[in-house]
């Protein structure tokens, strides 16, 4: 499904050269971004792929959206007047109907979002741990421990166990956070999801976001550097690290050539 089919950034100049975030974009010969079911950004750290999402959920008005202070030039806000400069155009249904607005469940999902959610239920746990640890030491017996844990508000701390241990490891509980919140028929803008997962998990989550896309009607754009999420996906990737944004193939880009050369250089050492 194509909700959101093309989007054209800001190509206006102002004369500072450190005006954020037109300096990001100056000096690119862009064309719009024409859109796939499923859209990668790539490019290394610095190249402006993540303040691309941001612009986009901006102006689309999604949820999960971060407003970006532009800087200490004046008080003129330059990231709403970018963002009120790009352009966007609708999708079609299956019937050639054009979207008039986007699914409700769209949402902009940032690699600090994952991150969160991994810090919350590790703080969890520690509470969980140390209320019990408390309890125990005010000289209460283990009966009366079980019994406390009866009470409503004990159920409640059990739930915290239970919840932090199901999801203990940070690749666990990130797989466990797009289980939760990657919803049929919506539109993500997904940031770097490829955060704490482990190449096996990259892959994992990158085939069930081809399932989504072929299957249950969604659309991704994805700014990732992972050779492993790249070589997965069945996607349109965009070279954000070129001047014009080229579309190119996942083997041909930098950082996918950078693991094969290292890999290809110890070749014999898996040979052994």
């Amino acid at each position: 499904m194509i909700y959101l089919s093309s989007f054209k950034l800001s190509d206006r100049n102002v004369k500072n050269p450190n005006i954020y975030p037109y300096n990001v974009f100056r000096r690119k010969d862009m064309e719009p971004f024409v859109f796939a079911p499923i859209t990668v950004l790539y490019g290394n750290n610095g190249s402006g792929k993540s303040t691309i999402l941001n612009i986009i959920a901006n102006k689309l008005m999604l949820k999960g959206k971060e407003y970006a202070a532009s800087n200490s030039f004046g008080i003129v806000d330059y990231c709403g007047k970018f963002s009120s400069e790009c352009q966007f155009s609708y999708g079609e249904d299956e019937f050639g109907n054009v979207f008039k607005r986007f699914p409700e469940n769209s949402r902009f999902i940032k690699s600090e979002d994952i991150l969160y959610e991994i810090k919350k239920i590790q703080q969890r746990q520690i509470l969980s741990d140390g209320m019990e640890y408390d309890y125990m030491k005010n000289g209460y017996s283990r009966k009366e421990a079980e019994e406390y844990f009866q009470t409503r508000e004990g159920r409640h701390q059990i739930e915290y166990i239970e919840f932090a241990q199901e999801k203990y490891s940070n690749g666990e509980t990130a797989m466990q956070f797009f289980e939760e919140y990657l919803l049929p028929d919506a539109l993500y803008l997904l940031d770097e999801p490829e955060v704490s997962l482990s190449p096996a998990n990259q892959v994992l989550l990158a085939k069930e976001i081809n399932k989504l896309a072929r299957l249950l009607s969604c659309q991704f754009i994805i700014a990732t550097h992972s050779p492993f999420m790249l070589g997965t996906l069945d996607a349109k990737i965009y070279n954000i690290d070129k001047e014009d944004y080229s579309i190119c193939k996942w083997y041909e880009l930098e950082n996918v050539r950078y693991f094969y050369d290292f890999f290809k250089k110890h070749e014999k050492e898996f040979e052994e």
